[in-house]
């Protein structure tokens, strides 16, 4: 624009015949000469910085071409790792047909909050009587997965092998092999110190009886619209500093109870109006509204609730609920 203003300026006055003098005509010529030269340069300069820019911006998008192809890599790498760690875990955990082997009406509702979880669930049985276990591991995700298995190996060495039947016992045994597992000193002079909360419901059907021990776990027993709630102790395995004991609970069972064992994930949950946890109250008060239905039902309702309760919400933790009534079939 400034080039073009001065030619019109010199070409006004030149056709005008302002130039009263050859030194006027001269002066505006080498005027209007250097302008150009300068408006010249500083446009060749200016395209240089821009091919500059353009080339370095060029370069900068190929590198990221080549971090976002690394990433989706690595990430597919992981992914397709995490799934197989996924069939793994899920080889190790007994089938929800398997309970149903043992209980006819019985149900699992399974919900990792990533592909594995650190929830998991034992199953099996020691002469006559027959175990379920629900716990919860430090964390979710593969750190509470490897903790999910160590658990899983612990409970068939001391029901399978070392044939300890009282659960309280069971878990006094659970928590000083973490303790010893887990609390030892590394080389890099950090003390790991992981464990889990834990249930263990152990029944004995033919004398109609159920012994329980829980460290952060209760037992829920449903039975003639009123719920009995069988607290564990306050005490995570692994990290029971002062060794205290844990405690057995003992009760009889009737034909129609239903019993449910279950992780923190589902009552700890975000959702709602007021995006505000589950929390227990609403959960006992479910079970209290759905444990007459076939287990089926229930374990469809549970899920179709905590959808519903979520919203937009993402899964805070892994879920677990085991239902089952005790007295319903024999292997």
């Amino acid at each position: 624009m400034l080039f073009e203003s001065l030619i019109k300026l010199y070409l006004n006055l030149f056709l005008t015949d302002r130039f009263t003098s050859p030194f006027h005509f001269i002066f505006y010529s080498i005027a209007v000469i250097s302008l150009v030269y300068f408006l010249i340069k500083s446009q060749t300069r200016s395209l240089i910085r821009t091919k500059r820019q353009l080339r370095e911006n060029e370069e900068a998008l190929r590198l990221i071409e080549t971090q976002k192809t690394e990433l989706e890599l690595k990430n597919k790498n992981v992914t397709d790792s995490l799934n197989y760690a996924q069939r793994i875990q899920e080889a190790l955990l007994p089938s929800e047909q398997y309970l149903k082997g043992y209980f006819n009406e019985s149900f699992i509702y399974y919900r990792p909050k990533d592909i594995v979880s650190g929830d998991f669930y034992w199953i099996g049985e020691n002469g006559k009587i027959i175990f379920v276990v629900a716990a919860d591991c430090t964390g979710h995700g593969v750190p509470g997965a490897l903790m999910s298995m160590i658990g899983h190996e612990l409970l068939d060495k001391i029901i399978n092998i070392d044939k300890i039947k009282e659960p309280a016992t069971i878990l006094d045994i659970m928590s000083r092999d973490l303790e010893k597992i887990f609390s030892r000193e590394k080389n890099v002079g950090l003390i790991i110190r992981d464990g889990m909360d834990i249930g263990i419901c152990a029944v004995d059907r033919d004398k109609k009886k159920i012994s329980f021990a829980g460290a952060f776990f209760p037992l829920y027993i449903l039975r003639d619209d009123k719920l009995i709630n069988l607290e564990g102790d306050k005490r995570t395995l692994g990290m029971n500093i002062d060794s205290l004991p844990y405690n057995n609970k003992e009760m009889d069972v009737q034909k129609d109870d239903m019993l449910y064992l279950f992780s923190d994930g589902y009552v700890d949950q975000f959702g709602g109006s007021e995006d505000k946890k589950f929390m227990y109250r609403r959960f006992r008060y479910l079970l209290m509204t759905i444990y007459k239905f076939p287990v089926e039902d229930q374990k469809t309702i549970l899920e179709e609730n905590i959808k519903t309760w979520m919203g937009e919400n993402t899964q805070i933790d892994d879920m677990l609920i085991i239902g089952f009534k005790p007295l319903s079939g024999i292997r």
